[in-house]
C-alpha cells in the first residue's frame, strides 16, 4: 500500500532520515525508493565517481537503473560531516564500497567521497545534488581542535 504525502514526510523528517534511506535504497538496489528522496525539481544532479554530471529526475533515474542492473551498492557511509543552515544541508560523507566478489570475506573494499545536499520542502528533506568522487580512506580528515593558522 503507498504511503500518504504525511506519511512520507514524517519518514524524512531530518537530513539525516533521508541520507539513512538514500544509503538503505542503494544497498537493497530500491530503485523506486531511491528517486522517492530526491526532491521534484529539474535541477537536481548526480555525480557517480569519475562520471559526468546528470541533472533531472529522468536522466538521475536511468543512471541509477543502469547502477542497479549490476546488483545492490554495498555501500556505507563513515565520517560524515554536516553543515546545516535553515532548509539546507550539506553533508561530506567518506563511503565504504564493498566490491562484488565470489567470496564475500575476501570482496576488496573501495573508498568514495560523496558530498550530498538536502533540501527541505513540503514533504520533508529532499535530495537534490549527491556528488561522488574516487577517493581513499584518509581522504576524510578528522577535525583536530587546533587547525593552526591558514595562510
Amino acid at each position: 500500500m503507498p504511503r500518504s504525502t504525511a506519511q512520507t514526510a514524517a519518514l524524512l523528517a531530518s537530513p539525516d532520515d533521508t541520507e539513512a534511506q538514500f544509503y538503505e535504497a542503494l544497498q537493497h538496489a530500491d530503485l523506486d525508493h531511491l528517486m522517492a528522496l530526491w526532491a521534484d525539481d529539474e535541477e537536481i544532479a548526480c555525480v557517480h565517481p569519475g562520471g559526468p554530471r546528470i541533472v533531472g529526475l529522468v536522466a538521475i533515474r536511468a543512471a541509477f537503473e543502469a547502477v542497479f542492473q549490476r546488483g545492490a551498492v554495498h555501500v556505507h557511509p563513515e565520517r560524515v560531516r554536516r553543515l546545516h543552515s535553515g532548509d539546507c544541508a550539506i553533508h561530506h560523507v567518506l563511503e565504504r564500497v564493498q566490491l562484488h566478489a565470489e567470496d564475500k570475506a575476501s570482496a576488496p573494499t573501495a573508498w568514495v567521497i560523496a558530498t550530498n545536499v538536502y533540501l527541505k520542502t513540503a514533504l520533508g528533506w529532499r535530495l537534490v545534488l549527491h556528488h561522488a568522487s574516487p577517493g581513499s580512506a584518509g581522504d576524510v580528515q578528522e577535525l583536530v581542535a587546533d587547525a593552526g593558522t591558514l595562510h
